[in-house]
């Protein structure tokens, strides 16, 4: 296996078409640390080694936060700097004692920044995100920060995760009419059960030649396929393996399950028997064939053959055929696309 390499959106860098999120690293759940440093560094090896260059990571991931950063940057200084495509992310809380501590402001991005890039112990990041759209503070003064983080040369390229198709648009207008640095690539929740919930904001990416980078690919692990279906009147009522998210994670319900997505699901579980792959693999699959933008998922692992099941989706090949049933499952018989919840 090899992963190929793609266009980020309309920049003139290439990243491989799959590529690796490290929010689990150092995080703790219960007491419980999720990824370890050994356990990090050894999915790291195995992701470059299958020819991944794109690693994503965030200045709160991790328990405390900045732990995953630090373990890349331990990571990164035995490696070429220049052969790796880091992106990190600024919005939430990093010191919950200071006032200035989290959001868009000039004052925190300016604080997060020299952080981030000292745990990873880089001049330079090739992708900056905002991990949300900040409310309180003017995005002139989020974009202009932004922008000068370009100029000076510790930022490549500037990001966007989780906003409205609006205010996608609206910031890309500001960047226009100020001749400020755009956001080049977005980070959505998007999925192959999910897609009519952020249409508006992928026909935007679309127009703009904007890289999608979606988190969540496999819909918190749902459509790999691992979980099934225990009550045929209600969406939400799941059996799932021990110790797996939905049968640890409130919300995975809130998210996840849904009419929509045991439809699609079962869609995805046919062409994954006729393709001969992993519901996994032909979920990620759709995404990276999707045809109106550069879809390059982020994908995670706790174990080397959890990521090597994941990275496989290179080399499945969905027909047309195959890729619009899946798109086709969220609709009745009628063309009415199935609720969230029934």
């Amino acid at each position: 296996m090899s992963l190929e390499h793609r266009r980020l959106g309309s920049t003139g860098t290439k990243v491989s078409e799959l590529c690796f999120g490290t929010w689990r690293f150092g995080r703790e759940t219960e007491g419980v640390v999720e990824t370890k440093k050994e356990e990090a560094h050894e999915l790291l090896d195995a992701y470059v080694e299958r020819g991944g260059n794109f690693i994503d990571t965030a200045n709160v991931y991790g328990t405390p936060s900045g732990r995953s950063e630090s373990w890349i940057g331990d990571w990164l200084a035995d490696r070429d700097r220049s052969e790796v495509v880091l992106a990190s992310k600024v919005y939430f809380g990093f010191d919950p004692d200071n006032p200035n501590g989290s959001g868009l402001s000039r004052t925190h991005i300016r604080n997060q920044i020299e952080g981030t890039l000292d745990r990873l112990g880089t001049d330079y990041l090739d992708l900056y995100y905002i991990h949300r759209w900040d409310e309180e503070t003017p995005i002139e003064e989020t974009l202009s920060t932004l922008n000068r983080l370009v100029e000076e040369g510790k930022v490549n390229y500037l990001g966007a995760s989780t906003m409205a198709a609006w205010q996608l648009t609206k910031a890309l207008w500001k960047s226009e009419v100020n001749g400020w640095e755009r956001f080049e690539v977005t980070q959505p929740l998007f999925h192959a059960g999910y897609y009519e919930d952020v249409k508006e904001y992928l026909d935007v990416c679309g127009d703009q030649e904007l890289a999608v980078c979606p988190y969540s690919p496999l819909a918190g692990g749902f459509l790999t396929g691992k979980y099934e279906r225990a009550d045929p009147d209600d969406p939400t009522k799941v059996v799932a393996p021990d110790g797996s998210r939905g049968s640890m994670d409130e919300q995975f319900s809130d998210y996840y399950l849904s009419a929509r997505g045991w439809e699609v699901l079962d869609a995805v579980r046919g062409v994954a028997d006729e393709v001969d792959a992993s519901p996994a693999q032909v979920a990620l699959r759709w995404l990276m064939d999707y045809p109106d933008a550069t879809v390059v998922p982020i994908v995670g692992a706790r174990t080397v053959d959890q990521l090597d099941e994941n990275l496989g989706a290179a080399d499945v090949d969905l027909s047309d055929e195959q890729w619009n049933r899946i798109f086709d499952a969220r609709y009745d018989d009628d063309g009415r696309r199935w609720g969230h919840r029934d």
